[in-house]
């Protein structure tokens, strides 16, 4: 792999775009590969699995976000390392990294194993669920230093320019998990039943055969990221490294969680209207997640572009890659926009039988659709911004609009307008988010001084 920045060469949406499609096409790999795990589970051993498996979201999304606020932090590093040409600091990010998330792991899965019986009577969940959901939270708890290990490694990779390898990761892992869980939960080939902890297993199988192919295939390939001799002695503690990661990466995560719990308020206020009501907002949120999937991307593809043009003492470029992101958003996220809105009654029906619920759920498609042009908007502002290192505002702007501007206004909206109110209360945070974002990067973070962090 050539050893420069992506941002220097001179067609920078020609490089962008390529960047980009692997990891779209990873996001919405993982959103089918998640899906179709739901549906073995479901199919096979009943709705209570189901629940089971479900119960243990809420949990990995904690884990999952402090893990991709670590890697988040750690690509802006390698990224600006990279740029620079310093392949030995980009090792020693890496290492540092990887040090942190082996000793996070290893501390999750004793707890795992410790804890998972005394969660779930915290949590409520019912005994009829719970004896299935102890076995699988506690086998994916296992299983977790592989998963973040994996998770952190593939982010990793990214910061150096490479999108292609993370996505044939998925791929096979995807394709591991097709074979591998059907044949646990029903005995083929001579395996065991496994039942409910059969997903965690195939799990913990597929990130242990991706992280020995990567080992292989990175190597062959002369990988600048390759685990060799050279990597290995930097997995250990860096102090000043491991610091500015966790400073990096920390709000992130603490943004990610804070959206999620404000989620958890919102579709309770959801709930209380009816049952066609939340089946809408199922529907809609399988059907927007896969337009939010392009302008997140974007999104990460900036604050990579950024590091690295930083790196490489060419800070002036960020303008460039800003505008560059933002009409890649209006073309791609744009278009995705479109077409939901031309074919929004298939789209529902992919999801839903019901005719009153299928208009119900176009009603408020249509009533979000055209604001995830402004989330994207948001979220490439805060990349940029996260390249240079500032990561406390954004986070600051985005939990302040969720607690000032989406809660209130989706119960105060939802008494004038019913559950449409609701969305009419995210396409405002939405378009304020993006506003207050654009206000801080035009007059604050554009007057300062970009300076390297290593």
């Amino acid at each position: 792999m050539q050893q420069r920045p992506l941002v220097t060469d001179q067609k920078l949406w020609k490089s962008f775009f390529l960047f980009l499609l692997p990891l779209i096409a990873t996001n919405i790999l993982q959103n089918l590969s998640m899906t179709i795990n739901t549906v073995f589970v479901g199919q096979l051993l009943g709705v209570h699995a189901v629940a089971a498996v479900a119960v243990f979201f809420p949990i990995i999304f904690c884990l999952l976000s402090f893990m991709i606020g670590l890697s988040s932090g750690a690509s802006v590093l390698v990224g600006q390392a990279w740029g620079a040409g310093n392949l030995e600091t980009v090792r020693r990010a890496v290492g540092s990294t990887v040090f942190m998330t082996i000793i996070s792991g290893v501390i999750i899965a004793i707890l795992g194993l410790t804890f998972t019986h005394p969660l779930l009577q915290l949590l409520g969940v019912a005994p009829d669920v719970s004896h299935l959901a102890e076995p699988y939270i506690r086998s994916m708890l296992i299983g977790s230093p592989l998963l973040f290990l994996y998770i952190v490694y593939t982010s990793l990779l990214r910061g150096v320019g490479d999108s292609f390898t993370p996505l044939l990761s998925l791929a096979i892992t995807s394709l591991l998990g097709l074979f591998i869980t059907p044949a646990l939960i029903q005995g083929y080939f001579g395996l065991p039943q496994l039942g409910i902890i059969s997903p965690a297993i195939a799990s913990i199988i597929g990130n242990l055969a991706i992280l020995l192919f990567l080992g292989f295939y990175l190597n062959k390939k002369q990988h600048p990221l390759r685990p060799n001799k050279a990597l290995f002695k930097e997995i250990r503690h860096h102090a000043q490294l491991s610091t500015t990661i966790l400073k990096l990466g920390v709000p992130t995560g603490i943004q990610m969680i804070t959206a999620s719990v404000a989620g958890l308020v919102v579709i309770r206020l959801v709930n209380s209207f009816g049952a066609d009501a939340t089946a809408a907002y199922g529907a809609l949120n399988q059907v927007i997640n896969y337009i939010q999937f392009p302008a997140f991307s974007i999104a990460i593809a900036a604050s990579i572009f950024g590091a690295q043009a930083i790196g490489a003492g060419k800070a002036e470029l960020l303008s460039k890659v800003t505008k560059t992101a933002l009409l890649m958003n209006l073309a791609i996220t744009g278009s995705l926009v479109l077409l939901a809105y031309l074919f929004s009654r298939y789209l529902m029906n992919l999801f839903i039988t019901d005719p009153n619920v299928v208009a119900l759920g176009q009603k408020l498609l249509f009533t979000i659709l055209w604001a995830i042009l402004f989330l994207g908007i948001n979220a490439i502002f805060a990349s940029i911004m996260r390249a240079s290192g500032t990561v406390t505002p954004p986070m600051l702007i985005n939990i302040a609009t969720i607690f000032i501007i989406e809660v209130p206004c989706a119960y105060l909206f939802s008494h004038f307008w019913g559950l449409q109110g609701i969305w009419f209360a995210y396409a405002l945070s939405f378009v304020s988010l993006s506003l207050f974002q654009f206000s801080y990067y035009q007059f604050v973070w554009k007057k300062k001084a970009i300076r390297k962090l290593v």
